[in-house]
């Protein structure tokens, strides 16, 4: 396994997490199959991983509530000695507190959940503007203060979907800040903070770690004719895994990339690449960018985000809602990215909000009908969230 220092942490971090946000399960997302996920534990942590994530909601049988995956951790880590030598990691369910006492009351929670006494890395929970907004209300620094103080966390961060702009607002206004935990993988450089968001981190020398690098399996699942071919041209020949890992290690801004592991032979596989060295050459560097310029062009719609249309005086985000669409179009499978669909836009903000006004068409410069292309948003996804 290869390590790398988590920013200004100073841990020294495998560069493959263990996200434990797609467990194997038996009969719901709420029924791990614990003897399963026990044997991917037990390996990854014996060769080498020493970071596991997980959140308060990961394991629940919706989007949102308490979750099963800490409670299972808590439980493996009570029948073994590993614990003191893994760097474990939570979130903060900020989308639910409505009152100081809650930061206190959701830690505490996490804390009997996972058995033990402190948490080594606490993360505010894919944080929004708005989340943004209302947790200093309610004195989120404060909380954070204490709970460092006290030694219930020991090194904070937080994780988010949303532009670079933003996130360097959030790094901006907390001094303690350590890591953030953003999306990205070759397909969104540019999407949400994408690059420019881990090279600020880099700047600021705070930990960067990685979430979504095979976007949800379907970088590595259902790998189109047109694609393959390219990756047939390459200099070096790669599995579709190991070009969407490798592509993010050979990053000098990323320090830790998790996957959401569902089998064994996954856990195997990718501590294997994680083990490996692999410098990709500038060619197949280009080779990468022409697989992702060649995924776009089964996108659903042309809209660009220039951001014309909005805001929609009904309350519709037709950016969003349009990309999550294009993405799921993209890659051939509304499963995979319903949850982002349903998660990062709100239920009064998606697809079927839209009355069919037309206010916004004159705006956009693609041309495009964009209640039409709303309804096939909604069409596509559904009104709510039912893809585990």
């Amino acid at each position: 396994m290869i390590y790398n220092t988590l920013g200004k942490t100073g841990l020294k971090v495998s560069r493959l997490g263990f996200g434990t946000m797609r467990l194997p399960t038996k009969s719901d997302n709420s029924d791990i199959d614990k003897v399963e996920a026990t044997k991917m534990l037990e390996y990854a942590i014996e060769n080498g991983v020493n970071i596991i994530d997980t959140a308060y909601p990961y394991h629940a049988k919706g989007l949102e509530g308490s979750g099963e995956s800490e409670r299972f951790l808590g439980e493996f880590f009570s029948e073994n000695s590993y614990r003191d030598d893994i760097i474990l990691q939570t979130k903060s369910p900020v989308w639910a507190v409505e009152q100081k006492s809650d930061f206190d009351d959701f830690l505490d929670e996490q804390l009997e959940k996972l058995q033990t006494d402190y948490i080594d890395v606490y993360l505010l929970h894919s944080l929004t503007v708005p989340d943004w907004e209302k947790v200093k209300e309610l004195d989120v620094f404060d909380f954070l203060d204490d709970a460092l103080s006290s030694g219930k966390i020991r090194h904070v961060g937080f994780s988010s979907h949303i532009e670079v702009d933003y996130i360097v607002e959030i790094i901006d206004e907390y001094p303690k800040w350590e890591v953030a935990l953003t999306q990205l993988n070759y397909l969104d450089e540019y999407y949400q903070s994408g690059v420019m968001g881990t090279n600020y981190l880099k700047e600021v020398n705070m930990g960067s770690m990685i979430m979504e690098p095979l976007r949800g399996g379907r970088l590595v699942n259902n790998i189109p004719k047109e694609i393959q071919e390219l990756w047939d041209m390459a200099e070096t020949k790669r599995t579709p895994v190991e070009w969407a890992l490798q592509y993010l290690w050979n990053r000098d801004d990323v320090d830790c990339v998790f996957s959401g592991m569902t089998s064994l032979e996954q856990v195997k596989d990718n501590i294997r690449i994680a083990s490996t060295e692999d410098l990709i050459s500038d060619n197949d560097q280009e080779l990468i960018r022409e697989v992702a310029r060649t995924y776009r062009t089964f996108l659903g719609n042309r809209c660009t985000r220039c951001g014309y249309c909005m805001p929609c005086p009904h309350g519709v985000d037709i950016i969003n809602c349009l990309t999550e669409y294009n993405i799921a179009h993209m890659m051939g499978d509304p499963k995979a990215s319903a949850m982002q669909y349903f998660s990062l836009i709100d239920d009064d903000s998606r697809a079927d909000s839209c009355v069919d006004c037309r206010e916004c068409i004159p705006f956009c410069t693609q041309m495009i009908d964009i209640p039409a292309e709303l309804q096939k948003v909604y069409e596509y996804f559904g009104s709510e969230f039912d893809h585990f």
